[in-house]
Parts: C-alpha cells; sequence; structure tokens
C-alpha cells in the first residue's frame, strides 16, 4: 500500500471495539437530551418534541437560549452530567471540537463529567456538529467500551433547512445504532446517508464543506460581475439559476448578496473552523486542494474585517476590498 492510499485508509473505516447493541427507540417514552440549542439546535430539538413526543431534556450554555424549547415542556438542564443522567439518547450540535471533547469525554480538570461517563449501556449519543473525523472515532470507541452507541453525524442545509425539517444527515458508524435513531433523524430531515464507519459522517461533511467554499467565491464573483456589468443581480440569478450554473447557495444566498445581508444563519467564524478541518485531513491525506486553501484565506480575511459573526455570505467583504470596492452605508 502507497503513503498516501495508507494515510487515507481510517477514513471510512469500521470501529476499532465491537458495536453496542442499541436501545429501542419508543415515540412518547424514550428519553431525549439535547445539547446545543443554537440557531440550528432550537429548529432541530423543536421538531424532534413535536414529531415524537418524547420527554426532553435540553441544555446550552447560555441559558437563555433554552426558553422556547422550555416552553414547550423540555425540561432545562444545568449541566452535561444532568442531561446524560436523565436520558437514553442525547444529541449535541455545538460550535468546536474542544465543545465536543466536553460534552462527550468530559474535562477532568475542570472537573466536568462527560456523557459517556454517566450514561447506562445500550444507550445511544449522536454528535450533530461538524467536527474532525479522528475525533468521532476516539468518541466511538470510548462509547464502546461503555457498551453505548454513538454515531457522527453532522448536517447540511444552514438555518433554513434546520427551520423546514429539510436538512441532509451525513452519518458515520454502526447500522444498527442508525436505524434505532432514524425515526428521530426523520424530523429533521429527510435525506440520511449512513456514510460508512466512524468518523465517516465528518469526512462527507468535509466534501460538502469543500463544495460550498469554492461555490461561494463563484456566488460572490458572478454578483459583482453582473453589478459592475450594469445588469440587475437579481435578473441574473433568475436566468440563470435553472441552467448549468444553478445551485442552492445562488438560490438561496445569491439574494442575500445582493442585498448585503450578513445575518448569520451560520457563522463565518465557524466555516473557518471546518474549512480548517478539511485542510489538515486534506494535509494528512497528502492531498493539494488549492481551491480550498484559497477560500479558507478569503474567509480569514473576513475574520480580519471584523466579520466573523456574520453569515458566511460576507465573503463578499473581501473580494469588495481586494477590488477596491467601497460601500456607503445607506
Amino acid at each position: 500500500m502507497s503513503a498516501a492510499s495508507s494515510a487515507a485508509a481510517p477514513a471510512g473505516g469500521s470501529s476499532a471495539a465491537s458495536a453496542p447493541t442499541p436501545l429501542t427507540v419508543v415515540p412518547g417514552r424514550t428519553r431525549v437530551g439535547w445539547i446545543g440549542t443554537g440557531v440550528m439546535g432550537n429548529s432541530m430539538c423543536g421538531h424532534l418534541m413535536a414529531g415524537l413526543g418524547c420527554p426532553t431534556t435540553v441544555y446550552n450554555r447560555t441559558t437563555s437560549k433554552t426558553a422556547a424549547l422550555a416552553a414547550k415542556s423540555a425540561t432545562v438542564a444545568t449541566s452535561i452530567e444532568e442531561v446524560g443522567r436523565n436520558s437514553d439518547v442525547v444529541f449535541a450540535i455545538v460550535a468546536m471540537p474542544s465543545d465536543v471533547r466536553r460534552v462527550f469525554l468530559g474535562d477532568v480538570s475542570a472537573g466536568v463529567k462527560g456523557l459517556l461517563e454517566v450514561m447506562q449501556p445500550g444507550s445511544i449519543v449522536v454528535d450533530m456538529t461538524t467536527s474532525e473525523p479522528a475525533l468521532a472515532r476516539e468518541i466511538q470507541v470510548a462509547a464502546a467500551a461503555r457498551g453505548i452507541c454513538a454515531l457522527d453525524a453532522p448536517v447540511s442545509g444552514g438555518d433554513i433547512g434546520a427551520r423546514e425539517a429539510r436538512l441532509s444527515i451525513m452519518v458515520g458508524g454502526d447500522q444498527a445504532a442508525l436505524e434505532a435513531v432514524k425515526p428521530m433523524f426523520l424530523t429533521m430531515g429527510k435525506n440520511i446517508t449512513l456514510c460508512g464507519g466512524p468518523g465517516a459522517g465528518q469526512h462527507t461533511k468535509m466534501v460538502n464543506q469543500i463544495l460550498i467554499a469554492s461555490g461561494m467565491i463563484g456566488c460572490v464573483e458572478g454578483m459583482m460581475y453582473a453589478q459592475r456589468a450594469g445588469l440587475d443581480p437579481l435578473t441574473v440569478i433568475s436566468a440563470v439559476q435553472a441552467g448549468a450554473a444553478g445551485s442552492w447557495s445562488i438560490t438561496n444566498l445569491g439574494p442575500k448578496i445582493v442585498a448585503r445581508n450578513f445575518t448569520p444563519g451560520f457563522f463565518v467564524d465557524h466555516f473557518v473552523k471546518d474549512l480548517g478541518i478539511a485542510l489538515s485531513e486534506a494535509k494528512r491525506m497528502q492531498l493539494a486542494l488549492p481551491g480550498l486553501a484559497l477560500a479558507e484565506q478569503l474567509y480569514v480575511a473576513v475574520q480580519a474585517q471584523g466579520a466573523g459573526q456574520q453569515a458566511t455570505t460576507a465573503l463578499l467583504l473581501a473580494l469588495e476590498a481586494l477590488n477596491g470596492v467601497k460601500h456607503e452605508a445607506k
């Protein structure tokens, strides 16, 4: 086996430990935990509660962000440990890999117990954060040692897909665990794919982010070109979106670029995190991906302009700066 193929081997490989037998999910009875109730998590958890009627315990570091779910009868926990002790299945969608590690594996130095330390054998944990494939595999091994089933299941579709329950869910892990929680996934989206073993869901999400990153450059550059050529950009979008240049991004985000709408459904800071993971994985697999590297650098430039908490449409700011375009606020 060559060095390159050897480096790539773990990408969707099987788990290092035999998969535990998952519990049976029973609508209205199975206890659900949800950690991370931000822009997407709030909608996703809400759909799950409405769809299956399971008793639900939620946790977020900023407690006020759990208010909407509490109004729908969710119990608000004060710690990760409390969620784990009161749940049969726990979903998490948090910000960074460091947050993922803390949620599932705990933080000894801070006296924080992770989910795997307190949940019962047969229970299921699902990480829906976009995170590191190696961390997903580490969590699966640790979970299996305790008789707990673990899935990595990042999503695509953004805040719009989360609100409308139209997310694509990319799953890494064991088939039996997926089948157990599939009724729960179906409340959040309809395109649910088992991509391989532990970490394969995260690798698939990296492919998703690579495609989006380069595509966003094209969307922003196209709208800038239309504007400079004296065209009506919205008319241009209508003309091209049904042809070969059509994409989800130009249809849904193109008008936001034109309107300079940078209201975040997905933060630039989080996208830079994702692109950094993808670049690190590409380097490990000895892949040169210059388009990905360019997109990452342009988004870092957006951060440098103080727009890290804006939407990915704020890529416009970096490309305007490159072209000396000055926009006067109305």
